[in-house]
């Protein structure tokens, strides 16, 4: 396919090692606004995003979910910040169009990214001072990827497009 959109799709992959380089300020603000762009049940919107650059506080956040240690390796993360408890069922699912969203941005600019669940999420709004009221449960590391992967995916890393489409029905 030559579809760019797609293209980007396509090879937009976990990152989880980055490169010692800043972004640039116009790629920060391009990602953030493709997740202020998200469509969100009913138009509500049910995110903020604080954005991390400090190593002492990417640092901390990376102890408080199993798997987050890329936090302390990346550029920037974005913490997805929302009401607690969630106030509909709809709130997880739209702070992941917006994660995805930010994600595809990302790799569009050649930046690298991966998600982190924190599962001590008092502590994490310790770190990040919210308000009361808030709690942040994700967050996106984003940076110059070490290097780019070498070749296709992984066999076995996705199902074929049979397994997984069904017509009409199953």
């Amino acid at each position: 396919m030559s579809n760019p959109v797609f293209e980007t799709i396509r090879t937009t992959r976990s990152v989880r090692f980055f490169k010692e380089a800043p972004l640039p300020d116009e790629v920060i603000h391009l990602i953030l606004e493709a997740g202020r762009r998200s469509g969100s049940a009913k138009n509500t919107q049910p995110w903020h995003f604080v954005v991390i650059r400090n190593r002492e506080t990417l640092t901390a956040l990376s102890v408080l979910g199993d798997g987050a240690g890329h936090l302390a390796r990346a550029a920037m993360a974005v913490a997805l910040v929302t009401e607690v408890p969630y106030t509909r069922d709809s709130v997880p699912f739209d702070l992941g169009r917006a994660a995805q969203n930010m994600m595809v941005a990302a790799r569009s600019e050649g930046v690298g990214s991966v998600m982190a669940t924190l599962y001590q999420t008092d502590r994490a709004a310790e770190v990040l001072r919210l308000p009361a009221g808030l709690t942040v449960p994700w967050c996106i590391s984003f940076g110059y990827p070490v290097e780019e992967p070498a070749g296709p995916p992984r066999k076995g890393g996705r199902r074929s497009f049979e397994e997984v489409v069904h017509w009409e029905k199953w």
